[in-house]
Parts: structure tokens; sequence; C-alpha cells
């Protein structure tokens, strides 16, 4: 049995193996509005072959919802059921339904909620799922993947001051968290780089969030938001400041990959630099960027500072794109490497803005110590021709795998672009490195500032020691990048019923899916 969900707290709803007709219904932004006499119909299908022998009903509702009647093929399973629900709340409340495998047929099934007749108030109906009772929670699950998918979350937010009774419009706040594991975040806290804080709990379908907030000058409010909006990434994202990071942990020292973060987070104040986060799962996360994203932070003069971060691209004259031993590792801190095919080779470094490379460093690979750089020139350019060589080596030797060689440049020069021109290797027919860095000289008035910046944290999964977490930027553009409704009131007595708009996007698994589906979304048009 495929799993079954009709969740109504987002529009258009998201409908699994179901199509949905209601009557004398209000489509709210975060629930379905039955009035009196009103109802709704979930469509669904189990298949030809299946033997269930008992089913779960779960029918989510929103507090102080009007009493309910609900129905299997037309056999009722619950009726003039009343909702517990404290009064002015209006948390979620489930009920669980059982019924007898019996009652379920082979192909079409109809499943209905009502409100009665004559019932005083609104039945809120929030999200309704079946499921065999021996998998009670898998549409639960296949749910929340879904959910996951629309990662990109927009809040309407407000704020008061302590003790006030008012509360004030206050800006959007647009965040996405996804390092891999397809978890929304429970707890989230983030300070700005104007030394702005704020700490939100969210409501476990995200319909809002409840916390606090410190401004800048010191002034603490109360802070809410309600669910305005929410995409599959990237929609959503354009015009925002998004992060990308390869990232790695860290335990005892040694540091292995640990996939891709994405981080967004906009509350239209200043740029943020320290983002904690607890998901679903129960892994806590936090990462403070570095300065590189903030323009009131520069480092002291005669210190130097990592610029690896601002190349914009890079080239070789030769690179194993196959098996994925290409030039762009060279800009990760994971062990990954470039590998080129000759025992000379050339690397040209495009940066975003002229500058000064003081010092520059390179790593060895993980193997072949003979394929290691020996001898090579160190090239600047403002257009890519002529080259003015800046600092030359010979006879260089790396002692051991992984090693990081740091070389001082005997002529700066500020440049745009950087050539690594390997003439000699150490005997091999092929040349590899791991890590290629540059450092400039910082200063008050170092050059423009960056959108994308590094991070350093660490990593807690829900009842294990904390790991490190260390992320380096993925510079852009990305292939993903982005490019640059009105509710309806209750109809008492109008007979018609009318299909519910929904993300129909797994519904259908194949052809026969389809076909079905099809079928049913035309008979009820054609009855309508």
């Amino acid at each position: 049995m495929e799993p079954v969900f009709a969740d109504f707290s987002t529009n258009p709803a998201q409908l699994s193996n179901a199509v949905v007709a209601h009557h004398r219904c209000g489509i709210a932004p975060s629930h379905l509005a039955l009035g009196a006499g009103g109802h709704i119909k979930v469509d669904f299908t189990v298949g030809e072959r299946e033997e269930i022998a008992e089913a779960v009903v779960t029918v989510t509702v929103l507090g102080e919802s009007a009493p309910m009647d609900v129905l299997l093929n037309g056999k009722a399973l619950a009726e003039q059921l009343a909702i517990p629900g404290d009064e002015g709340h209006s948390d979620p409340q489930v009920t669980v339904l059982s019924a007898p495998g019996e009652l379920l047929a082979a192909g079409d099934n109809l499943l209905e909620v009502r409100n009665p007749e004559g019932a005083e108030g609104l039945l809120r109906l929030r999200a309704v799922t079946v499921d065999p009772a021996h998998d009670r929670d898998r549409s639960e699950r296949a749910l929340s993947a879904r959910t996951a998918k629309r990662s990109v979350v927009a809040f309407s937010t407000e704020f008061r001051a302590p003790g006030s009774t008012a509360w004030q419009t206050a800006p959007r706040l647009l965040f996405h968290i996804d390092s891999g594991e397809r978890a929304m975040p429970t707890h989230l806290s983030w300070r700005g780089a104007d030394g702005s804080e704020a700490a939100i709990g969210l409501r476990a379908d995200l319909s809002g969030f409840l916390g606090h907030r410190r401004t800048a000058d010191g002034a603490i409010t109360e802070y809410r938001g309600t669910l305005a909006d929410r995409w599959a990434y990237p929609e959503g994202t354009a015009g925002a400041t998004l992060h990308r990071f390869s990232t790695e942990e860290g335990h005892d020292g040694d540091w292995s990959p640990s996939g891709e973060l994405r981080l967004l987070l906009d509350d239209g104040g200043a740029p943020v630099e320290r983002v904690t986060w607890t998901d679903r799962r129960g892994t806590t996360a936090s990462v403070v960027l570095s300065s590189a994203d903030r323009p009131d932070v520069r480092e002291p003069a005669g210190e130097l500072r990592d610029i690896t971060r601002t190349v914009a691209d890079i080239e070789a004259s030769d690179e194993f794109d196959i098996v994925g031993e290409v030039a762009e590792n060279l800009l990760s801190k994971s062990r990954s490497k470039w590998l080129a095919n000759d025992d000379t080779a050339e690397l040209d470094f495009t940066l975003e803005h002229p500058a000064t490379v003081a010092v520059y460093r390179l790593t060895s690979a993980n193997d072949a110590p003979d394929r290691d750089p020996q001898d090579w020139e160190l090239q600047g350019s403002h257009d890519g021709d002529p080259w003015t060589t800046v600092d030359s080596r010979t006879d260089e030797h790396f002692r051991k795998r992984h090693e990081t060689k740091e070389y001082s440049v005997a002529s700066p020069a500020s440049y745009a672009r950087y050539r690594l021109n390997i003439t000699c290797n150490r005997g091999s027919g092929q040349t590899q490195l791991s890590r290629v860095q540059f450092l400039a000289a910082g200063s008050p008035a170092a050059g423009p500032t960056h959108s994308a910046a590094d991070f350093t944290g660490y990593r807690a999964p829900r009842g294990g020691a904390p790991l490190g977490y260390r992320g380096t930027t993925v510079p852009g553009p990305w292939s993903d990048a982005p490019g640059q409704g009105e509710g309806q009131g209750p109809e008492a007595g109008q007979a018609l019923q009318k299909l519910l708009a929904g993300d129909l996007g797994e519904t259908a698994r194949g052809l026969d899916d389809a076909a079905r589906l099809i079928g049913k979304l035309s008979a009820y048009l054609k009855n309508s």
C-alpha cells in the first residue's frame, strides 16, 4: 500500500496516493475549515494483491475544533467525535482510529471526514493519513521526506517589547539550511555582524515560530513569525546571500569530508556571522563565518590573510576529470587532489580582485611522491599576457603525504591572475597536488569584501559527542543557482463538491497510476 496522506498545512496541499474533494470548506493558510455539513473525501488506492489485516487512520485538527464523523468506504469509524483542545490555543490535536482490514477494498477506496449538520463551530482539519497497522508511520515518513525538499522557508514576522500588548511588523525572515540530511530545524539562533542576536523555536509543521531578539543597540523584544511561503531549493533564494561550503568533520586531529552545507539566513538586517541550529534528527551544529563577509572587520596591518576564497576561476593545462581529480579540488580543504598526465603543468588562478600575494602554500597529495612538483615558478599577470615571475623554486622535496609547505614571494606585486608553472616533478610522468593557498598582507584598507566566507564550528549528533566542523567556500556561480493565494470562504447551501488543488508530484509513480489518477480527476471535473 502506497503512503496515503493529505497535508492541508500548506497551500497547495501536499497529496500522495490521494485525490481530495471538498464541500462547504474554506481554505486557510494552515488548514481546511469545514463548516456545519461540510466534508472532505479522500480517494485513494490499495493494490490488488495487498492483504491488510488492519489499517490506521490518523486525523490531525487544530484545537477547539467542532466534533467530526469519520467514514471509510461508507462505514463509520467515529461519529460525533469530540476533539479535546485548550481554549484559546490552536495546537495540533492528533486522533488515531483503527479500521478492520475488511473495510479496505482492492482498488479504489474513499475516506470521508465530516463536520456534522447543525454542529457549532468549524472543524479545522490539518492532515489525514492512512497506513497499515504494522507500519503506521509510513505516511508520516513519506510526508516528512517530501516536506524536507521544500527547505527554503519564509516567515512574516512581528516583535513587541516585554510587557507590551501591541505587536509591530518586522522584516521577513528567510532561511535555508541543508547539510544533506534532509532534516528541517526545530531550533535556530543567529548573530548578525552588527551585534544583533535572535533565537527561535519552530513548530513541528513550520507553520510558525516563537522566540526573542536583541537589537544592535541592546533592546530586547519578543519575536514571532507565521509561515509565508516555502519552496524547493533553489526557488526562493534569488537575491539572497547564499553560502555554499565543502565541509569536513574532525575527530582527534583527523579530518574527513562530510559533504556540502548550504546556508542562507536573512532577517532583513546585517549579514549573519554565527548560526546555530538543532534539526529534527536531533543533530546540533554551530558555525562561525570568517570575517570575509563582514564589511566592518579587517585584518590588522602586517598580518597575513588567506585570500584563496577569492579565486573566481582556475584552469589547468591538464586534469583527470573522469575520476574527479580536477584543478578545482586545489581550493578545497578536503584531501582530494588534482592530477595531470604530464611531468610539467600549468595552473592559472584568476582572483575576484587584484591582490598582492605575499605567501603561498602547496600541499602534497595522497600517494606517489614522484608526482610531487620539484621545480616551479609563481607568475603574476594583469590580463594573462605577459606573465611576470614573482617567485621561483628548485629541487623542492615534500617529506610526507598531505604535507603543507609555505613559501614567501620574492617579488610581491598586485596582480589579478597568478600562474603556478611547474617545470619539473620528482620523476613521474604525472604531476599532482592536493591544495594551493594564497595569502596577502592585511591592512585597514584591505580590498573589497566578498559575499562568500569559510566557517569553523562543531556538530553533535543526537546522543553523540561533538565533532569539529569546518567548511571551505564552494566558488560560484553554481549550476543550480536560481535565475535572476487568497483563501475561499465556506459556501453554505452549495451542493457542488470541489477538487482541492494539491501538489500531486508523487501521487502517480508509473503509467498505470498516472492513468488512474487522470481518470479520477476527469470524473470529478465532469460531475462538477
